[in-house]
């Protein structure tokens, strides 16, 4: 390891390809340009982060009703060696915006969207702004609030160094500059957006990117198998890690391929929707009424299965996308009782494994 003049920067090798990485001050994590493989910062090598900025910009000081949401997406244009841009991430962003405004009542101005073809430095989607936003989007929330967060974009897989993780791998978002900064690992957007939530608040996040089956950390996960039935895992930390929330409601829907590589699987750049968010939007147009979590994810399951009844969706080259729904709540013996997205929608009654 050499270190920078400045005492800012280090530089590592690169796990895979033993290219030369630079590493910034407190992150844990980075993105190989040349392989697209992340590499794990020792703890005896990764530098203290420098002190957060006091000032807050004034794009993260947007109001703050009981519906707020945060969609992120990103074609990664010009930034990956030998791949092309995605083409679905903005549009998915904006089919979300859609949804969550003309279906759910969210306001126009309690919305916020990171996407990589914004002028506005503080709309693109780099790690900083999303930190901000997730920050935003939490922050100082209450009884009643319904909260969002989306993300289209890239995914990957990191070795695991605390032992929170039953099958040794962190999962992480890639954002803009993913090659500079590293990835968003599962525990920091744990203790950014589910931790801090209250009782009465309520979380959905749809995540459209690969190995992000449980990249929110929850607690509980329930897979649909191939044969159609329920398949509930306790997902809790082998190390004993509190991941679950203040006594709010989070729920991830997220998809994962069946991948064995340590690095993203490259969707198909052609694709111009994504398959996670155009299957849940679908599902939830085909639900006028109200939907259940349990209808809500067969029905996603059946419009995937249909190729997106027509539409060119983005996933895993090569790799059939499974369906999976993260739980963490307030647990009523054996039940968790939550419902999705609006009031207006019928609540579910999942059913869990006890000892």
């Amino acid at each position: 390891m050499n270190f920078g003049g400045n005492g800012n920067a280090t530089t590592i090798r690169c796990k895979y390809c033993s290219a030369c990485l630079t590493v910034i001050p407190g992150e844990r994590a980075i993105q190989c340009a040349q392989c697209n493989c992340v590499t794990r910062i020792r703890r005896g090598d990764r530098i203290p982060p420098a002190r957060p900025p006091a000032h807050v910009p004034p794009a993260f000081q947007r109001a703050r009703g009981k519906k707020r949401a945060v969609l992120i997406g990103i074609t990664y244009a010009g930034m990956r060696r030998g791949c092309g841009e995605l083409r679905g991430p903005i549009n998915d962003v904006k089919c979300m915006r859609n949804l969550l405004c003309q279906r759910f009542g969210f306001p126009s101005e309690c919305i916020i969207m990171l996407t990589d073809d914004q002028r506005d430095p503080f709309r693109l989607p780099t790690k900083e702004n999303i930190r901000m936003a997730m920050h935003w989007l939490v922050q100082g929330c209450s009884y009643g609030d319904s909260l969002v967060f989306h993300f289209s974009g890239l995914g990957a897989q990191v070795a695991d160094d605390d032992g929170d993780e039953a099958d040794g791998y962190d999962e992480a978002i890639c954002p803009l500059d993913a090659f500079q900064r590293g990835p968003i690992l599962d525990d920091e957007i744990n203790e950014a957006i589910v931790r801090p939530l209250v009782h009465g608040v309520r979380l959905h996040a749809v995540v459209d990117a690969c190995y992000s089956a449980t990249v929110l950390d929850l607690p509980y996960v329930c897979h649909m198998s191939r044969n159609g039935f329920w398949q509930w895992e306790d997902e809790s930390p082998p190390s004993g890690a509190w991941k679950g929330t203040s006594g709010g409601h989070a729920v991830l829907i997220s998809g994962y391929s069946e991948g064995k590589s340590n690095f993203a699987m490259m969707p198909d750049a052609y694709a111009s929707v994504g398959a996670m968010t155009h299957s849940f939007i679908r599902a939830l147009e085909c639900e006028p009424r109200g939907v259940t979590y349990g209808r809500l994810l067969t029905s996603m399951r059946a419009i995937m299965k249909n190729r997106g009844g027509g539409h060119d969706l983005q996933g895993p080259i090569g790799a059939p996308i499974h369906t999976v729904a993260n739980f963490s709540g307030v647990q009523v013996r054996d039940e968790i009782l939550i419902d999705i997205v609006a009031d207006s929608l019928s609540v579910c009654v999942c059913r869990l494994a006890t000892n």
